[in-house]
């Protein structure tokens, strides 16, 4: 993989772009794929959006080196998991109730919901970050390596190779890594649990997930 991996964002919503924006912003190479239902996507991308490129489905998992998915979660089964062996995926989307409506078997399923898009592919290297912040966050919160006020954002997933590359997209992006270890931990990052939508400094964040893990075990 190269030193500034090629970036591919499933979902040209608020998420997606305003991602997008920030990973143009830091010299990254990103393509989005947003609905087909979604007309003049291009034109769309162009204006919220520039120097990110529009691709289909399948050009955006040939040329990525790094997945992520920001679609809205109910529509996450629709992303082309199978296509994603080997890939560095980075689960972005959020199980919201009041939003999504339940979904009787996420809420029966005892995993996080990042373990249960990885079963999808088991092959996928998927990493949960990205999603415990909120969209208007991604572009006000930036600030540079050393600040004293800089936000944390956490990575966890099975794969510590993965693991690192996200983080150092998110170092790049403004924003401090935070290892949070497997993936099973992620319960911490989603929505109703400890770190969604605060913002914390980096051993903040290091604190919270460690009581987590010591309330799990």
């Amino acid at each position: 993989m190269a030193d500034r991996p090629v970036i591919g964002i499933f979902g040209a919503g608020k998420v997606g772009t305003a991602l997008a924006r920030l990973l143009v912003d830091a010299g990254y190479e990103v393509a989005l794929s947003g609905s087909p239902r979604q007309t003049a996507l291009d034109l769309l991308v162009s204006v919220v959006a520039p120097g990110a490129r529009v691709r289909t489905p399948e050009e955006l998992v040939r040329e990525a080196d790094v997945v992520v998915v920001a679609v809205p979660f109910g529509k996450a089964a629709s992303v082309p998991w199978d296509a994603f062996d080997g890939k560095v995926v980075v689960d972005a989307t959020n199980y919201w109730p009041p939003v999504d409506g339940h979904i009787a078997e996420i809420d029966a399923d005892e995993r996080t919901t990042s373990e249960v898009h990885a079963a999808l592919n088991p092959d996928a290297r998927v990493v949960k970050s990205l999603n415990h912040l909120g969209y208007h966050d991604m572009e006000d919160d930036p600030m540079p390596a050393g600040s004293p006020l800089r936000r944390a954002l956490a990575v966890v997933g099975d794969d510590a190779e993965a693991r690192a590359t996200v983080a150092r997209i998110i170092d790049d992006l403004g924003f401090d890594p935070v290892d949070g270890g497997a993936l099973a931990n992620g319960r911490a990052l989603e929505p109703g649990h400890p770190a969604f939508g605060r913002e914390l400094s980096a051993a903040e964040l290091e604190r919270l997930l460690a009581a987590e893990r010591a309330v799990a075990a």
